[in-house]
C-alpha cells in the first residue's frame, strides 16, 4: 500500500492532504474480468456517502450540466475514465518549483475532481466513481505540489510562489468557473488572496475550502485560509455517525460539514482511492453548489451559502456549532431552498457602494484600476487640547460649586436646630408643671 502523508508547510500553500490508500487499482489494460468487479466495489463503497447527501433525488431535478467548477489543486488527471471529457486543463502556476522533465503526480487534484463530477464508466456508466455533479465540467488549475514532488520545499519556501491560490482564483473567474473548489488550507492569508476572493464573489462565482485537519486533540481552532476569509465556504468534515471527525478544526467560521471519512474516489492512471479528510468534505460540499449554479446560474454566491445551510440535516440542537457548522449538507434540501431563494437579489446597491470591480489594492495580478483618494480630515491638536483643559476646568468649578453649597447648606440646618434648643420653652395650657428641684 502506498501513503501520502499530509506535510506541515510553514510558509506558502499546504493542500488538506489526508492520509490515502491505494484500495483499487484499474490499468486500462488490466484484465477484463477483473475490471468490472473492481470498478462496481467502487460505486458500491459510494453508495452511503451518497445516501446522506441525497443525491439521487437533486438528481431528479439537476446533475449540474452548464456548470464550470474550478479545482485548485495539485492537477486533475483528464484521461481518468471516471472523468475523460469533463475535464479542461488550466495553467500550472507551480512551474518552476520541480526540476525540469519532473511530471506532476495530480494525485489529490483527480481525487477532489472525482467527488465533484466523475461520471463513471462502462454500460450506463454504471462502475467506477460518480460524483455529487456528474454533468458539470472540471477545469483544473494546479497551485499546490504533493507533498512527496522533488519541488515540494522550494514551491513552500520562494516568494514567486506566494500568491499562486490568488492568481488561480482570478483565473478560474475569467474563464467561466461558477464554482471554485479550495480543498487547500495554510496558516495565513496574503493581501492578493483577499482580494482575489472579492474579485470572484463580485462577479457571482461561490468559493468553497477546507476547514482543515488540524483539529485533533483540540477544543477549538485552529484557522485555516482561505477558508476562513469572508464569502468563503469553510467546510468540516464529518464521520460515519455525522458527528465532527477528530482530525476536522473546529472554529466560529466553519459554515457545514459532509462526509469526510472512507470517502472513495479516482486517481491518476486510472486508480481509485480511499481516504479522509476536511478536502473530501469540502469536494462534496462544492458539488452539491454545482448542482445550485447549474439550476440557478444568476445566483448569488450569499444565497448560495444560504441555501447550502438552510437545507442541512443533522443541525446542531443549538442551531450552529464551531465543529459542524449548521449541520451536514443535503443537496435536495439545499435545491429546494435555491428554489424559495431564487426570487431574491442579494447585491447592494445605492450611494456609498463600492465598485466591486475595483480590487482592494494594485497588484500584478490584476489591471489596477485607480481608486478614489482617502479623504483625509486634518484636527488642530492644540485647539482640541485648549478646549478640553477649559471643559476640564469647567467641570472642577462645577463640583467646587456644589460642593459649597452643600457645605452651606448643612451649615445654615446646623444653625437653626441651635436656636431652637436654646429658646425657652412655653408650657402648654393645662399640663401639669414640675418645680426645679
Amino acid at each position: 500500500m502506498l501513503r501520502v502523508r499530509a506535510a506541515r508547510r510553514p510558509r506558502a500553500v499546504l493542500a488538506a492532504l489526508p492520509v490515502l490508500v491505494v484500495m483499487l487499482v484499474l490499468q486500462v489494460a488490466g484484465a477484463l474480468a477483473a475490471g468490472p468487479a473492481l470498478a462496481d466495489q467502487v460505486r458500491g463503497s459510494q453508495r452511503q456517502v451518497m445516501r446522506t447527501l441525497d443525491v439521487a433525488a437533486a438528481w431528479r431535478i439537476t446533475r449540474g450540466a452548464g456548470v464550470k467548477v474550478a479545482v485548485l489543486d495539485s492537477g486533475v488527471d483528464p484521461r481518468h475514465h471516471d472523468l475523460a471529457g469533463s475535464v479542461l486543463t488550466g495553467p500550472d502556476l507551480t512551474v518552476g518549483a520541480n526540476p525540469r522533465g519532473v511530471a506532476p503526480l495530480r494525485l489529490h487534484g483527480t481525487y477532489m475532481a472525482s467527488l465533484i463530477a466523475g461520471h463513471g464508466h462502462g454500460p450506463g456508466h454504471s462502475d467506477g466513481v460518480i460524483g455529487v455533479a456528474p454533468a458539470a465540467k472540471v477545469l483544473s488549475v494546479r497551485v499546490i505540489l504533493e507533498d512527496d514532488e522533488p519541488g515540494f520545499h522550494a514551491f513552500n519556501s520562494e516568494a514567486r510562489f506566494e500568491n499562486v491560490v490568488a492568481r488561480g482564483i482570478r483565473y478560474a473567474v475569467d474563464h467561466g468557473a461558477g464554482v471554485i473548489n479550495m480543498s487547500i488550507s495554510k496558516d495565513q492569508p496574503t493581501r492578493q488572496e483577499r482580494a482575489a476572493i472579492k474579485y470572484a464573489i463580485s462577479k457571482g462565482v461561490v468559493l468553497v475550502a477546507a476547514a482543515g485537519n488540524d483539529g485533533a486533540g483540540r477544543k477549538d481552532g485552529p484557522y485555516s485560509y482561505p477558508a476562513s476569509l469572508p464569502g468563503v465556504i469553510s467546510v468540516a468534515a464529518a464521520d460515519r455517525g455525522m458527528h465532527k471527525a477528530s482530525f476536522s478544526n473546529r472554529n466560529s467560521l466553519v459554515l457545514l460539514a459532509a462526509p469526510g471519512v472512507d470517502i472513495f474516489g479516482a486517481g491518476p492512471g486510472d486508480q481509485y482511492w480511499v481516504g479522509r479528510g476536511t478536502s473530501q468534505a469540502t469536494a462534496l460540499v462544492s458539488g452539491v453548489a454545482a448542482l445550485i449554479k447549474a439550476k440557478y446560474p444568476k445566483m448569488s454566491p450569499a444565497l448560495v451559502a444560504q441555501a447550502l445551510t438552510t437545507g442541512a440535516t443533522r443541525r446542531p440542537s443549538r442551531g450552529y456549532d464551531p465543529g459542524m457548522g449548521f449541520g451536514v449538507v443535503n443537496a435536495a434540501r439545499s435545491l429546494a431552498e435555491a428554489a424559495r431563494l431564487a426570487r431574491h437579489r442579494h447585491t447592494a446597491y445605492g450611494a456609498g457602494v463600492q465598485d466591486a470591480d475595483l480590487p482592494m489594492s494594485p497588484d500584478a495580478d490584476a489591471a489596477a484600476s485607480p481608486l478614489p483618494p482617502v479623504q483625509v480630515v486634518r484636527r488642530d491638536t492644540g485647539m482640541i487640547t485648549v478646549y478640553g483643559g477649559l471643559a476640564l476646568a469647567a467641570t472642577a468649578c462645577a463640583g467646587a460649586s456644589l460642593t459649597v453649597v452643600i457645605v452651606l447648606v448643612r451649615r445654615s440646618r446646623r444653625s437653626r436646630e441651635h436656636r431652637e434648643h436654646d429658646e425657652p420653652q412655653e408650657p402648654q395650657p393645662g399640663g401639669r408643671q414640675r418645680a426645679p428641684t
